[in-house]
């Protein structure tokens, strides 16, 4: 007897096996489903942004698994994080936006400033709103800081750990030297999450593993 299927909805074939590879560790009974669409963010990186017909595609996408017996979804791509809140209000299943058990994380972590990383420009600005409105919602008075840096070449490096680890460290060692915390925006950059911790000497968050334990718990229940 085959375990809960989750859908993995990728806009970049580099966060597919990073979510598997979670879930295979924190998830194992689960069934994979990958559904892939490929421009789902070089169409969004344009002057439009997350156009609404960007949104309804990927709440096709969603329904597609959904009817297809998906017990779960969750999103990959961090950019379509607020397509997923607003479906998950809605949906019959689960639906998780990438970075939301992250967020859990870093709320209730205590942190003063976290540096967010992201490939693309309008990566970064979809993480680094949503992250500010988690910490503010959760602790007002602290007065944490989100700040960003976008690091084009860590698209193209993602296919080689120790080439996506030279290239994140060299572009966020400044930045990170005042963050007591690093969040990877994207799945794709998940891999490095270890490395660069040590390379940076702070704590480097990224979603798909707490993403894993997230699913697990909404459909086992521990």
């Amino acid at each position: 007897m085959t375990g809960p299927r989750i859908a993995l909805i990728s806009a970049v074939a580099g966060a597919m096996a990073p979510a598997a590879e979670a879930l295979g560790t924190g998830f194992p009974e689960a069934e994979l489903w990958h559904l892939l669409d490929d421009r789902l963010l070089s169409d969004a990186d344009g002057p439009a942004g997350l156009s609404g017909s960007l949104r309804a595609r990927m709440r096709r996408l969603v329904e597609h698994a959904v009817a297809g017996g998906a017990d779960a979804v969750l999103l990959t791509c961090s950019l379509y994080g607020v397509v997923a809140q607003e479906l998950d209000a809605v949906s019959a299943v689960p639906v998780l936006a990438p970075d939301r058990a992250a967020f859990e994380l870093l709320t209730t972590g205590g942190h003063q400033h976290v540096l967010v990383i992201a490939s693309l420009e309008a990566a970064l600005q979809d993480s680094t709103d949503r992250l500010r409105v988690a910490l503010a919602r959760h602790a007002p008075e602290a007065g944490s800081r989100v700040s960003g840096v976008v690091v084009p070449g860590a698209l193209t490096a993602a296919g080689d750990i120790e080439d996506l680890v030279r290239v994140l460290a060299a572009a966020a060692s400044e930045p990170a030297a005042t963050a007591d915390a690093v969040f990877l925006a994207q799945y794709s950059l998940a891999p490095a999450a270890r490395a660069l911790a040590v390379a940076l000497g702070v704590p480097v968050v990224s979603g798909p593993t707490s993403a894993a334990h997230a699913l697990r718990a909404l459909l086992k229940g521990d």
